[in-house]
C-alpha cells in the first residue's frame, strides 16, 4: 500500500514497525495492541499526541496547515551522506507527520499484514 494512503490501524501498525515495537497479532477497538510490562497498550500514534508527539519532536518533523490539508516535512540524512526531504499530507497533523515518518523509514510503499488486508 502507498504510504500516502495509510490511515487508522494501518498507519499505526507501520509507525510501530518503524519504532521497533512488537505488535500483537490481535486488535482491540480498531487498534493493534502491544504489551509493555504486562499491560496491554493500544497503538494510536496517528490519533494520540502522547504517542505521536514524541516522534514528531525526536525526528524534527515540521507540520503546517496549508488548507485544506496538513503537511509534514522532514529532512533525513542517509548513510550515504545525502540529505533527503520527505513531504506528506493528511487530514490531521498527526496523520501527515506519521506518514512522513513511515516514508523516511520504510519508503513510499509497504506491505501490510493480512489482518489489515481484509
Amino acid at each position: 500500500m502507498k504510504t500516502s494512503e495509510l490511515t487508522e490501524a494501518a498507519l499505526d501498525w507501520a509507525v510501530a514497525k518503524c519504532e521497533g515495537i512488537t505488535v500483537l497479532p490481535k486488535m482491540r477497538g480498531g487498534h493493534f495492541v502491544t504489551l509493555n510490562r504486562g499491560q496491554t497498550i493500544l497503538l494510536c500514534h496517528s490519533t494520540d499526541w502522547a504517542q505521536g508527539g514524541p516522534i514528531i519532536e525526536r525526528e524534527c518533523i515540521d507540520v503546517m496547515f496549508e488548507g485544506p490539508e496538513w503537511y509534514a516535512y522532514m529532512r533525513y540524512e542517509a548513510i550515504d551522506g545525502y540529505n533527503r526531504t520527505f513531504q506528506y499530507d493528511g487530514p490531521t497533523p498527526l496523520i501527515a507527520a506519521m506518514r512522513c515518518y513511515v516514508a523516511s523509514k520504510l519508503g513510499d510503499g509497504i506491505e501490510l499484514p493480512k489482518e489489515l488486508n481484509t
